[in-house]
């Protein structure tokens, strides 16, 4: 994960929440109405109570003024409750809209983005973080608002009241709340670094459970729980630093609340005995007391939460506002598109292929992965140049870590090239949206990922409309179709978790056959027989050569055996091209590609020269 720089870090505030607030300005403006009623009627309370004492003490009628308390009473009740489940209702939608822009965000990231960062961390900022913010807007903005609005209120009758008790009252409250104040503001980072170990331990645990089979088959239990288990005490440690802090505000608010009562109640004790104000004076100014202290209280507590919120929004932004991919998200380094395009792309035109241009053409490309602190490193490519002509199959031999799957990756643009250019249809890639670029290709990594799901739901990922004969058609053709007949369920039964319910091989040819499925008119397939036994092997070659028919294959391959009839064989050695040529014309021109055919037993070994 890279590391965080907190002079690089967004800065979030109040304004930072309006994006995820716009959605919702409706119903939050009639949460405001309602709670500006709320409040206008508490504070109503107060001065019909006084009326009904001060009715009695002085024997008049006081059935209006009971009816006026009782419907005030009743009616804030009824309003409240519209007005909570309002806002509670918001806060979920704002949760909502949160995890939708933020996944929608995650999803499009640039490729190196994955390479850097953790699973877990990712997946606890989509689940953990975006649910601290709807106390942000229940616990914390809501109910600060409002509180502040009951305070001014409250303050107000105060002072019309007896001035001099407001101002004893004042003394205390002051006191008392400029230290939960200096306490809360520190909640923010303590929140974020909360929310930092959480996702660490979500990142431990996600970690452990998809490499499950190993951990048991290598007896490592023991330390991966080990391991778990200290970043959930990390987790523990980050929450009993908050629970401290509030530890601190919490009797603090207490303290103030029930000395601002006894301060009232002594003064107001004596001015009601002098004769200053009336018993009916006094309760209501208690009753002011009390709509003045509690919605303190709740605002400072909503403060705690909105800070808290907006640690967690923090570590939401601080994804948000890494650039999309083809958004900026390019390599440091890079070279990047001609100017022309990007008026061209705002024009609404993309560059249309060159008739009788390569299908894939690199010239003289360097690579070279990107590290955390964004520096390019050791060249992975150096100089690489070679075409693969349009109908044609081609294939990309050498050593492990030659750089043969980088050149794949490179073509589909999940990384940029540090130098030269790659050209599809006689077009730089730069030139070319993603969308338009992966329209023309078909791509099988080398681990053959599946999504958990159903057959039907992986086989119609890149093509959702496809048909059931359409599926059933290419399923035969990678030699799948018991797949299907072997369930009642047929195209709808379960794959399992990463294609767990099926066997290596069987991962490897549905995406194959996920693939053939979208026809693209340029294939590239990273060591697609790599788990086949040779009957399926054979099969998937019949496959491939039907669906190559008109189409170009730019196939990555440690087995010579599927390649020896490939148009051209493109021999790589430390990101270099050491050799291009057919395979009998490289038996004899090259000696590298000797070395790895007599390692097959595709020829002789070479004879020892003693």
């Amino acid at each position: 994960m890279p590391p965080e720089d907190p002079a690089a870090m967004p800065q979030v505030g109040l304004r930072t929440l309006w994006p995820y607030l716009r959605a919702h300005r409706s119903s939050l403006l009639v949460v405001a109405a309602l709670s500006l009623v709320t409040t206008a009627g508490t504070l109503l309370q107060p001065v019909l109570t006084r009326n009904v004492l001060d009715g009695l003490g002085a024997r008049a009628p006081i059935g209006a003024s009971v009816l006026a308390l009782v419907v005030t009473l009743v009616g804030v009740a009824a309003i409240d409750g519209f007005r909570h489940f309002l806002l509670q209702r918001t806060a979920e939608g704002l949760v909502l809209t949160s995890r939708r822009r933020l996944a929608g965000h995650l999803l499009r990231l640039p490729i190196a983005e994955y390479d850097q960062r953790r699973t877990g961390d990712l997946l606890s900022r989509v689940g953990a973080d975006t649910t601290l913010l709807r106390a942000v807007v229940t616990s914390g903005l809501f109910d600060t608002v409002s509180g502040a609005i009951m305070v001014v209120g409250a303050a107000t009758a105060m002072v019309l009241l007896d001035p001099l008790l407001f101002g004893v009252t004042l003394i205390g409250l002051v006191i008392g709340m400029s230290g939960g104040i200096f306490f809360a503001r520190k909640v923010r980072g303590m929140s974020r670094d909360a929310q930092a170990r959480i996702g660490e331990m979500t990142a431990a645990v996600e970690r452990s459970i998809t490499a499950a089979r190993t951990i048991r088959a290598s007896r490592a239990e023991a330390r991966e729980t080990a391991t778990v288990a200290h970043s959930a005490e990390e987790a523990y440690h980050a929450g009993v630093r908050i629970a401290r802090l509030q530890a601190i505000v919490q009797p603090a608010m207490v303290t103030t609340i029930q000395g601002s009562f006894l301060l009232v109640l002594g003064v107001g004790g004596a001015r009601v005995a002098s004769g200053a104000i009336t018993v009916g004076d006094l309760v209501a100014f208690v009753l002011f007391v009390f709509f003045l202290v509690m919605p303190l209280g709740q605002a400072l507590n909503a403060y705690t939460q909105l800070q808290a919120g907006l640690g967690a929004l923090q570590r939401m932004e601080e994804v948000l506002v890494i650039p999309l991919e083809g958004a900026g998200g390019a390599a440091p380094g890079a070279q990047v598109a001609p100017p022309q395009t990007d008026a061209v792309r705002m024009a609404g035109a993309e560059p249309a292929a060159r008739p009788g241009a390569p299908a894939i053409e690199f010239d003289r490309v360097g690579f070279g992965y990107t590290d955390a602190e964004g520096r390019v490193g050791e060249p992975v490519l150096r100089e690489v140049s070679f075409q693969a002509p349009v109908g044609t199959r081609t294939a990309l031999v050498g050593p492990s870590g030659a750089g043969k799957s980088t050149l794949l990756s490179l073509v589909e643009r999940f990384y940029e090239v540090t130098s030269g250019s790659l050209r599809v249809d006689g077009v730089d890639v730069r030139e070319l949206s993603h969308q338009t670029l992966r329209s023309r290709l078909g791509y099988v990594e080398q681990e053959s990922p599946v999504l958990a799901g159903t057959l039907r739901e992986n086989l119609r990922l890149a093509t959702p409309d496809a048909t059931e004969e359409q599926m059933r058609a290419v399923l035969a053709a990678v030699n799948l179709d018991e797949l299907v007949d072997r369930t009642p369920l047929g195209l709808d039964a379960q794959v399992g978790e990463g294609g767990v319910l099926l066997s290596g091989g069987e991962r490897q040819r549905l995406a194959i056959a996920r693939t053939l499925l979208a026809a693209p008119p340029i294939l590239l397939l990273d060591e697609p027989t790599s788990n086949l036994d040779a009957r399926n092997e054979a099969a998937l070659r019949s496959a491939i050569d039907t669906v190559a028919q008109g189409r170009t294959l730019l196939i990555v391959a440690h087995r010579l055996s599927t390649v020896v009839d490939a148009d051209q064989i493109v021999v790589l050695e430390h990101g270099r091209v050491v050799a291009t040529g057919r395979h009998e014309e490289l038996l004899d021109t090259s000696p590298l590609y000797r070395e790895l055919a007599a390692h097959q037993f595709l020829v002789d070994p070479a004879p020892d020269p003693a």
